[in-house]
């Protein structure tokens, strides 16, 4: 059972993040609603309001389709206006930013929902236009009908102010650096509340049975869940071996088991297991460094050249690198106090070289990003950590920044005011 539900919910993450999903639920809606008016133009809801209410009822067919059509013809423009600048939107952030960050973008939920009320709105009055009988009485005109498309189509025009304002927020980039930002702290701080729960020791996996994956793609998510019960059940301790979002090719080794597996429970693992094509912030928090890196990488670039850029974007990384050292190198889950499962995780020496590999190239002729660098290292070195070789790492770091500094930069002057502030930081530099 909690396989099928692992799969669904995969399934579902899958298609939510697709740009056409929330307005097809939405269109579903819309042509469902109509059917209901219709339903209730059947029973004489327009005959009892123009009883009432006779200003709010259409009761002549001409002006219903005139005003229908009049509906649909400018919810059809535009929903093409808006589908415009959702592609310019992603094309402009591609260009100026980074690729990466489309995925995200095109996930964004309030632009799909706002292209789904259009779309519910239009195809309401579409099916609603269908049902009006001019030459009829004027009952069976469904007055009430077009009250509500009228009232839809005012939504829509409210939401289309909303989506302008939106819009014009999402291609600013510290809206963008947030929204990665938080995405990335939720699931850090997720990932660091769950280790706080007791495990045991987990043993040396060198000599245990290697199997290999029968899929290519990224590993997106693993459902621990079932795999503990799979190895309560048989009694093994599992390795995964590749990194949380990495790209696995197929054929290359997945886990690692202490015991031999039958085929049948081999099969239950491999299915607890979940790739996908493309990859996203909200399951791997390392693609948020990345992303962010990337931004500024691409804001130092010779026809970009934008410092202010690069600057917000260091400030976001100190914030996610500071709460990556309150982590573990290692990931352990069990349960009743008994490890089961010992989960790869990318070790903050590792993040921290490629993050600083990348900006050093990009940004050690600056002055100001290196002043601003060595600010970051010297936050980092205040707080609290789960292992103290973090603070070595760091000062590695320091000490390699500098060095290039001393290559790239020419002017003596920026040199020693670089060296000076790092030593007035008090950042630790370890001599080779």
């Amino acid at each position: 059972m909690k396989q099928l539900f692992f799969r669904s919910l995969g399934i579902f993450k899958d298609l939510q993040n697709k740009i056409a999903f929330y307005p097809t639920v939405f269109a579903l809606f819309g042509i469902l609603f109509a059917f209901f008016i219709m339903n209730l133009e059947n029973r004489g809801i327009s005959k009892y309001l123009l009883e009432k209410a006779p200003t709010l009822v259409v009761n002549n067919g001409n002006t219903a389709i005139a005003i229908l059509t009049a509906l649909i013809s400018g919810l059809i423009s535009m929903i093409v206006f808006s589908f415009s600048m959702v592609m310019l939107l992603l094309s402009q952030a591609s260009s100026n930013y980074s690729p990466r960050l489309l995925p995200g973008l095109i996930s964004d939920k309030s632009h799909q929902v706002i292209l789904g009320i259009y779309l519910a709105t239009t195809l309401y009055c579409i099916f609603i236009l269908f049902s009006i009988q001019p030459t009829g009485d004027k009952y069976q005109i469904p007055g009430f009908s077009v009250l509500l498309g009228i009232l839809g189509t005012v939504i829509s025009i409210y939401s289309f102010i909303y989506f302008i304002h939106n819009i014009s927020q999402s291609i600013q980039i510290n809206h963008i650096l947030d929204r990665i930002y938080k995405s990335a702290r939720s699931l850090l701080e997720n990932l660091i509340e769950k280790e706080s729960e007791p495990n045991s020791d987990f043993p040396s996996s060198k000599d245990w049975f290697e199997f290999p994956t029968e899929k290519s793609g990224y590993l997106q998510d693993i459902s621990t869940s079932v795999l503990i019960d799979i190895c309560e059940k048989e009694d093994i301790k599992l390795r995964i071996l590749p990194v949380k979002g990495q790209f696995i090719l197929i054929g290359i080794p997945l886990f690692k088991s202490n015991k031999k597996l039958e085929e049948n429970t081999l099969k239950k693992i491999l299915s607890s297991f979940e790739f996908a094509r493309g990859e996203l912030v909200e399951d791997n928090y390392v693609l948020a460094f990345k992303q962010i890196t990337e931004i500024i990488i691409k804001a130092m670039s010779p026809g970009i050249n934008d410092p202010g850029t690069a600057i917000n974007g260091i400030d976001y990384l100190t914030e996610l690198l500071a709460l990556r050292l309150k982590k573990k190198d290692v990931h352990i889950i069990g349960n009743n106090d008994k490890a089961y499962i010992k989960i790869s995780m990318v070790k903050f020496e590792d993040l921290l070289y490629n993050v600083m590999a990348s900006i050093r190239t990009y940004c050690k002729h600056d002055i100001i990003l290196v002043q601003k660098l060595l600010l970051m290292f010297k936050y980092l070195k205040t707080q609290n950590v789960k292992n103290s070789k973090y603070f070595d790492c760091i000062d590695t770091e320091v000490k390699t920044l500098l060095d290039d500094v001393k290559k790239a930069v020419t002017n003596q002057r920026d040199i020693d005011t670089a060296l000076k502030m790092a030593k007035k930081l008090g950042l630790v530099i370890k001599k080779t």
